[in-house]
């Protein structure tokens, strides 16, 4: 019972931070301190990627008009443009296919620090606020994300590949890269949504067949605990997706930016004091 309300705590931190461009891996990170379930460690690193299942849920929910090029509702052009926008998801996939295998298991094994994550935390956080004050004095070229190119597609792909190393978070990778090269702030977060929906159905499912292939099994408690985990990711991640669309149609990213220097001033200071305490 108690590591289904550690779930239910966990799967809202993944729902809440997993689009929002503030690092999921170093909330849940964080949250582990505290909530960790009583669970193998095994399970517990499982049970931290498979979550996102449920937020990914959230954004085929939400866009599942958009997305969907077989709608009876859609024109011809309107198909069209949605086959176009699968092709530019699959073109950003790219980079994350060649180096994401080679590098994931590294990051996890080395990376996964609380120096490396508040370093990243802070590091984004300042660039967020840089990049802001930046497009302040410039227009973005892509206001519609029918006209992104692949050209354009494949770099912001190229960006996501920096979210492998802990803390830096995969919308702000993909969010931030699409800002830098031109898309306004909407389309660039719309595009980091539907990135979303291969990315991690593809980390969910190696994670999964990792862990049953390294001899590891569940129980039903542990499926329950994981299937808390995935439904209340999904029906707080539709709130935050909904909420963060709101936010940037009337504001910046700065205030993301502030929050993520925080964060990483107090992962800096609990976990500082920690060790040499």
């Amino acid at each position: 019972m108690l590591d289904i309300f550690k779930a239910i705590i966990l799967g809202i931190i993944e729902g809440i931070t997993e689009f929002l461009p503030i690092s999921s891996t170093g909330h849940l990170y964080l949250a582990d301190e505290f909530v960790k379930l009583q669970e193998p460690t095994a399970f517990i690193n499982m049970f931290m990627v498979v979550i996102q299942l449920g937020a990914i849920l959230a954004v085929v929910v939400l866009y599942f008009h958009k997305l969907n090029p077989f709608s009876p509702k859609k024109d011809t052009l309107e198909k069209r443009q949605t086959w176009a926008l699968w092709g530019k998801v699959v073109i950003a996939m790219i980079p994350s296919l060649i180096v994401g295998p080679l590098l994931n298991d590294f990051m996890d094994a080395h990376l996964t620090t609380w120096q490396v994550i508040a370093t990243t935390l802070i590091v984004y956080g300042i660039l967020f606020i840089l990049i802001e004050n930046y497009n302040k004095k410039r227009q973005p070229k892509e206001k519609d994300l029918n006209h992104l190119s692949l050209k354009l597609a494949f770099a912001i792909g190229a960006f996501q590949v920096l979210s492998l190393v802990p803390g830096t978070s995969r919308s702000g990778a993909t969010i931030l890269g699409g800002m830098v090269l031109g898309a306004s702030r909407f389309v660039a977060t719309e595009f980091s949504f539907f990135l979303a929906i291969p990315t991690m159905v593809g980390a969910s499912f190696l994670k999964i067949l990792k862990y049953f292939t390294h001899g590891n099994s569940f129980t039903g408690s542990q499926i329950v605990v994981l299937l808390v985990g995935v439904v209340v990711s999904f029906i707080v991640a539709y709130i935050s997706i909904k909420f963060l669309l709101n936010y940037i149609k009337n504001n910046d990213f700065k205030a993301f930016g502030w929050y993520r220097i925080v964060l990483g001033v107090i992962v800096i200071a609990y976990f500082g004091f920690r060790a040499i305490a």
